[in-house]
């Protein structure tokens, strides 16, 4: 089992910045992948960034250049760094982490329970 520990949303004014955390504990995979995304009032889940275990990144286009994803191995720890933020990045923000033991091909896949980002024009 893991857990997922999210913080660092809140209220901001358009090209402000806020820093999400999300800290894991539990089960820890050898092979993992931990992202955001996002999901805007009337809106689907939607990519932010991922970040796997052999430091891969995936932005959406929609950020990039604007937010930077990054983790912290021994805290087990991800975070998502937004600058320049707009009012269309308005959204409640969920961690994810995603992984398999090393042999094994069973996924797993676990969400935190999300954070509100709010920015103000």
């Amino acid at each position: 089992q893991v857990q997922l520990v999210e913080s660092g949303g809140g209220l901001v004014q358009a090209g402000g910045s806020l820093r999400l955390s999300c800290a894991a504990s539990g089960s820890i995979f050898s092979i993992n992948t931990m992202g955001w995304y996002r999901q805007a009032p009337g809106k689907q889940r939607e990519l932010v960034a991922t970040l796997t275990s052999g430091d891969n990144t995936n932005y959406a286009d929609s950020v990039k250049g604007r937010f930077t994803i990054s983790r912290d191995n021994a805290k087990n720890t991800v975070y998502l760094q937004m600058n320049s933020l707009k009012p269309e990045d308005t959204a409640v923000y969920y961690c994810r982490y995603s992984g398999r033991y090393s042999g094994s091909l069973r996924q797993y896949l676990y969400w935190g329970q999300g954070t509100q980002v709010t920015v103000s024009s």
